[in-house]
């Protein structure tokens, strides 16, 4: 092969990898519940490399660091809203996904955030930004953490629901009635993208009271602050951690360990007229256009080198 057509084909290929990239329906959005704390992002705030709890050392022997380096991006990305469908009974806080396999571990000693019967206003993070909806389900009275979690062990109907709510400091915030319960329980969270069919999924457990089910003391997760614990990878896997913001809380209010979750990967969503900021279809809209027409300048120049080449090797 010539160095002509080395050339175009190698123009050709990277511009089916842009164009790729641009037209994937999740590369910009990414989220996890930290208000109360998800596995997922309390296993990533204690540091991958050497986690602090029992669970999330588990989580990381089961499936690996990687997942929590990517902790906010348990998703599928053409769920359209057929959750119970596509997501098998003990699978759910992994969303089906075998990198996240390690967050469906059955166990009593989750990391657990303390939560009262009542309103409770509620963070997201939003690490990209998007428009879409909520649903948050909690387990039934009797839910046993030693078994694997199925849909049947939620109740029927969502106790708190937002469509599009406000972003404060990154985080969507909205408020929910938490109906009455006692005892160590999970708070599943559905967010289904209205611009997309991807939908995000987390578990949160909690404590009501000061029964931790078991008579252990139960430790409590922390929201992701800029780094995890150990920053052995950092950059990890090609994902950077966020930046710090300020301002945010975790559980009943505080800040557990002076940390605050993290920064929008995002650049900040248009101001709400009540002074929030509000999700933005897309973060930075500009972002997948410039993209696409950078893919299409660069296909463009590949079918023209391509064409010189062979009309080239033809004489």
């Amino acid at each position: 092969m010539t160095s002509r057509r080395t050339t175009a084909v190698s123009a050709t290929a990277a511009a089916l990898v842009l164009s790729g990239l641009a037209a994937a329906p999740g590369a910009f959005a990414h989220g996890s519940m930290t208000d109360p704390v998800s596995r997922v992002a309390g296993c990533y705030a204690e540091g991958p490399e050497s986690p602090d709890s029992a669970a999330c050392r588990a989580a990381v022997a089961a499936g690996g660091t990687q997942a929590f380096y990517d902790w906010n991006g348990v998703n599928i990305a053409n769920a359209a809203g057929k959750h119970r469908e596509l997501i098998p009974d003990g699978k759910l806080c992994s969303a089906g996904n075998e990198k996240y396999r390690g967050l469906d571990l059955a166990r009593a000693d989750w990391p657990a955030s303390a939560m009262n019967s009542g309103a409770h206003t509620f963070r997201y993070k939003g690490t990209a930004p998007h428009r879409g909806s909520f649903e948050l389900y909690v387990t039934k009275d009797g839910y046993d953490p030693s078994k694997p979690l199925t849909w049947s062990d939620l109740e029927a109907k969502p106790f708190a629901t937002a469509t599009d709510p406000g972003m404060q400091n990154s985080d969507y915030v909205f408020t929910g009635t938490v109906p009455k319960k006692s005892g160590r329980h999970l708070i599943y969270s559905i967010w289904q993208r209205s611009d997309s069919p991807e939908a995000f999924y987390t578990c949160s457990d909690v404590v009501f009271g000061k029964d931790s089910g078991g008579g252990a003391p139960v430790p409590a997760p922390s929201a992701p602050s800029e780094q995890p614990a150990q920053t052995g990878h950092g950059g990890h896997g090609g994902h950077t951690a966020p930046g710090t913001t300020t301002g945010t809380t975790a559980p009943g209010g505080a800040t557990p360990g002076g940390d605050a979750a993290p920064s929008s990967a995002a650049p900040a969503p248009a101001a709400h007229g009540s002074g929030e900021e509000l999700a933005e279809t897309g973060g930075d809209a500009a972002t997948p256009y410039l993209a696409m027409g950078g893919a299409a300048v660069l296909g463009l120049g590949a079918v023209v080198l391509f064409a010189t080449a062979r009309r080239r090797s033809a004489r």
